[in-house]
C-alpha cells in the first residue's frame, strides 16, 4: 500500500519540488534569453532591410521618393572644407556638435546637390533631388541597428552664409537635411525639417 502510495504520488511530489526550486524541465532557464532572442531577431531584421537599401544599418538615410540611399559619415566638421569635401565624395555628412536619432534634438545632415553641373559624377549627389521633397513625404535613418521614420514638416531656402541652422534648438527631435541649390549651383541653401513619426 505504501509503495503504490509512493508510486502513484512520487512523480507529482518530484515535479512541485522541480517547480519550486525553478527547475522545472519544460521551463527556459531564464525569461531573458527570449527577449534576447527577441531583441537580436529585431536587429537583424532592421539589418537585411538596411541591406535591401544598399546601406548599412549603423548610420544611414533612405529617401524612398527620391530614390536616395546612402552611409552618413558621423561627426564632420562642417566649418572644415577639406573634412566635409572628403566625406561628401563618401557619402552623406553629419554635422559634428548636432544630435543623433533618439536623443531629442537636432540632427542635422548634409550632402552635395553637386557644386558645378560637370561634378555629378565626381561627388555622390545624394540630395540632388531633394527639391522634389514635399511636406508629409518619409524620411528613414539607421542608426546604432535602430530604424527610425519622420514626415517632413517644412521645406525652405536660407542664404549660403546662415549657419543658425546647425544650432537649430527645438523642443522636439528634428531632422534637418541641407543641400545646395539649385542643383550644380552654390546659390542658396535648401532644407529639409522632418520629425519623427510616433
Amino acid at each position: 500500500m505504501i509503495l503504490s502510495f509512493l508510486w502513484t504520488f512520487l512523480p507529482v511530489l518530484k515535479e512541485e519540488v522541480y517547480y519550486d526550486l525553478g527547475l522545472s524541465k519544460d521551463q527556459p532557464a531564464k525569461t531573458e534569453s527570449r527577449i534576447d532572442v527577441a531583441e537580436a531577431d529585431k536587429v537583424i531584421a532592421v539589418q537585411k532591410e538596411a541591406e535591401g537599401w544598399g546601406v548599412n544599418s549603423y548610420f544611414s538615410i533612405v529617401i524612398p521618393k527620391i530614390s536616395a540611399a546612402s552611409n552618413v559619415l558621423a561627426n564632420i566638421d562642417s566649418g572644415n572644407k577639406n573634412e566635409y569635401t572628403d566625406a561628401l565624395k563618401r557619402g552623406v555628412a553629419h554635422s559634428k556638435g548636432t544630435y543623433f536619432p533618439d536623443q531629442g534634438k537636432t540632427i542635422f545632415l548634409f550632402s552635395h546637390s553637386t557644386d558645378s553641373p560637370l561634378n555629378i559624377a565626381r561627388y555622390n549627389a545624394v540630395f540632388y533631388l531633394l527639391r522634389k521633397m514635399e511636406v508629409g513625404d518619409n524620411i528613414i535613418v539607421f542608426f546604432a541597428d535602430q530604424k527610425y521614420e519622420y514626415k517632413v514638416t517644412e521645406k525652405l531656402f536660407a542664404e549660403p552664409e546662415d549657419t543658425s541652422w546647425l544650432n537649430y534648438d527645438s523642443s522636439q527631435e528634428k531632422l534637418i537635411l541641407m543641400t545646395c541649390d539649385p542643383p550644380g549651383t552654390t546659390w542658396r541653401r535648401l532644407l529639409v525639417i522632418a520629425e519623427p513619426l510616433k
